[in-house]
């Protein structure tokens, strides 16, 4: 009975236990063909971006210390410290940097496309930094706020030919939701230079946001957590990033520098705070990676 073909009660067909062998048995077939094929290709671990370009290429930096009244956001003290420190870093890696304080919306929007339409075609990568307040998956200019993936969807192939298969670094240094990272032992030691600087944070919540390959998306806070700037140093992310790219910055691959990264501000804790609630708390960075090759940034000959 198992291997006849016969009708059911309602007049359809009921396969038999043979048609079911032999499907089963193509079914491990195509996937021992499919298996197969992908075991032809050939990965390299130490694949490497190709950064012999003419250019390093072009850097960006927004930094938002003052707000329109009418948006109710404080003046973020410390983030001209975080300008200077990203404008010397970046300097020193090779990188053209122009660096707009305070822009307004339109003149944000002006300057990013403007860059998205222009010829990287001798460069090696492109990078855009923002300093600001951020709320859902915007960050804020002097007078309104921009969606990330408005600005991260203009150097996608489609848009940016010139910057396909190039590295697009995208660095956030804002506020990523409403919840104090505690820690977890009792032997967090307070960095000795919160003694003289009052630690805020930056407003709001920025969620992480798939770019598309070849991109990578570095967050000064993990998702729903404070991220915190001193009122004199600038922020910790940056502070922290900017030292590590003057030890490593030429010699270190990008994402094992920011882990780093993420290490040396996961050891900080706040220690001087107008805010009580602040006091002791903890903060660790992320990066979402969609790079497909290992970044250097050594020296240009």
């Amino acid at each position: 009975m198992s291997n006849t073909t016969g009708k059911d009660g309602d007049g359809g067909s009921v396969a038999s236990h043979h048609t079911t062998t032999t499907d089963s048995t193509a079914c491990r077939q195509n996937l021992t063909e499919t298996d197969y094929y992908k075991s032809t290709l050939s990965l390299d671990p130490a694949e490497e971006y190709k950064m012999n370009n003419k250019r390093r290429g072009l850097a960006l930096i927004f930094n938002q210390e003052h707000f329109f009244w009418r948006l109710g956001m404080p003046t973020r003290h410390g983030t001209n410290a975080d300008r200077y420190n990203l404008e010397k870093r970046l300097t020193a890696l090779n990188f053209e940097v122009k660096a707009y304080d305070n822009y307004k919306q339109v003149e944000v929007l002006d300057k990013i496309s403007e860059a998205a339409e222009a010829n990287h075609s001798d460069a090696d990568c492109f990078l855009l930094v923002f300093l600001s307040h951020g709320e859902q998956d915007h960050v804020y200019t002097y007078d309104g706020k921009i969606s990330i993936q408005d600005i991260t969807s203009l150097f996608k192939g489609d848009k940016c030919r010139s910057l396909v298969g190039k590295p697009k670094i995208f660095i956030l240094q804002a506020c990523r939701g409403d919840k104090h990272d505690d820690p977890v032992t009792a032997c967090d030691a307070v960095d000795s230079e919160l003694k003289t600087n009052e630690v805020v944070v930056d407003a709001s919540a920025v969620h992480t946001l798939p770019a598309g390959a070849d991109f990578i998306m570095c967050y000064s806070v993990a998702e729903g957590y404070f991220s915190h700037r001193e009122t004199i140093n600038g922020s910790w992310y940056i502070q922290d990033l900017c030292e590590l790219l003057q030890k490593y910055g030429d010699s270190l691959e990008f994402t094992e520098l920011l882990t780093l990264v993420n290490r040396k501000v996961s050891m900080r804790s706040v220690g001087n705070s107008n805010d009580r609630n602040a006091i002791g708390k903890k903060q660790v960075p992320c990066f979402a990676s969609m790079l497909t090759k290992k970044l250097y940034f050594r020296s240009k000959q």
